[in-house]
């Protein structure tokens, strides 16, 4: 039993998880101590020793160049008055960590999720959430990152050998490139853990793959950019194949050539290659070309060798402006610019004639020019 003698309040001031339980009050009449209220409701009260951390979740995580990006940002014991915080993650390559700044509008926003326009490229963000007064804030979200396979980028990312799938033990390169003089590459494996390459030789990342090498990997330099993001995948079967195929988008229009490997045997016949999960072409050269890439060629691609599979990778296809609306051209608007012009000169010369001829006839002419010139 708390006593709080004639007090419509009760404070805590400095809570700890012993505080925690249902609490509930009733009032006493001032003039008789015998006489009480009913007991009110009860509310439960959760006092954490640990200090919480909200949870943020990013949609979606590959996007497309100039895609909307949706933040959540979701509290442990979820309740009213939370106000939340949303920040980018900067590199910070001195301290081997990040730092974070507000976004637009990003501070104390009422609503748990916060969307991102035109996002063009790999970026990583964090939130916290706030409530109280004086305001207690929680501490930062472990950071999520969205990833582009852009290559225009102001930095990039080079793997050699270029492919998606590599089996254990290989020699793989990861290379930063741009006009920045400190890197670092970074790693997001399949587990959730966020790393970075302690291989790092200038700006080149090497590895001597294994199956904890499977994840998204990208480059930050010292000026704070991210590079495009990559794939890669390690083969964890020694005597399986794996799909040769590009770790960067194929741009539209573009030929490519698929092919199976193995191990010991770099040239394969007669291999089954998959696009979605449906067989598409049974080739005894083991090689699949693609000589004019189309949208309808994005998807999931695999081989499968004297009945063993190879993991299955993406291939992004990138559209060109050419496949766009051709109204829509830089060139098409300039000619129409050029044509809307002269059209203007040539009534400017008629409208001066008609100061000296007849005003009617000149009229007529400006009318029937103006037509004809339309069509």
């Amino acid at each position: 039993m708390i006593k709080a003698p004639n007090q419509n309040e009760y404070r805590i001031r400095s809570a700890s998880s012993s505080n925690s339980g249902n609490y509930r009050c009733k009032g006493r009449m001032k003039r008789s101590q015998h006489e009480t209220t009913e007991w009110s409701d009860s509310v439960t009260l959760t006092v954490s020793d640990n200090e919480p951390r909200p949870v943020l979740t990013v949609s979606p995580s590959w996007l497309s160049p100039g895609a909307s990006v949706t933040l959540n940002c979701e509290v442990e014991h979820p309740s009213a008055g939370w106000s939340f915080y949303w920040y980018k993650a900067v590199p910070d390559l001195s301290e081997k960590s990040s730092s974070y700044e507000l976004l637009p509008d990003g501070s104390g926003t009422a609503q748990d999720s916060y969307i991102i326009h035109g996002q063009t490229h790999t970026a990583g963000y964090v939130c916290r959430a706030g409530r109280g007064d004086p305001e207690y804030h929680t501490d930062h979200s472990q950071p999520k990152f969205v990833w582009s396979a852009d290559v225009h980028s102001a930095a990039s990312l080079t793997v050699s050998p270029d492919r998606v799938q590599h089996f254990t033990s290989d020699s793989v390169s990861l290379t930063c490139e741009g006009n920045f003089t400190e890197w670092r590459v970074r790693k997001f494996s399949e587990d959730g853990r966020l790393s970075v390459c302690r291989r790092m030789t200038g700006s080149t990342c090497d590895i001597n793959t294994s199956k904890s090498d499977t994840a998204v990997y990208w480059c930050e330099s010292g000026s704070g950019e991210f590079s495009s993001a990559v794939n890669i995948t390690v083969q964890n079967d020694g005597n399986g194949p794996i799909l040769v195929s590009p770790v960067h988008p194929v741009t539209e229009g573009a030929s490519v050539s698929l092919s199976c490997s193995l191990r010991t045997q770099k040239i394969l016949s007669n291999v089954f290659f998959y696009h979605n999960d449906k067989l598409i072409q049974n080739d005894p050269r083991g090689e699949l070309k693609i000589s004019a890439v189309s949208e309808s060629d994005e998807g999931f691609y695999k081989c499968q060798y004297s009945g063993r599979e190879s993991a299955q990778s993406w291939m992004s296809v990138k559209v060109t402006v050419s496949g766009a609306d051709s109204s829509s051209s830089p060139v098409w608007l300039i000619v129409r610019l050029v044509c809307g012009v002269s059209l203007i000169i040539i009534l400017l010369l008629l409208l001066y004639r008609c100061t000296t001829t007849n005003s009617d006839r000149c009229g007529y002419e400006i009318i029937r020019r103006s037509e004809n010139s339309e069509n």
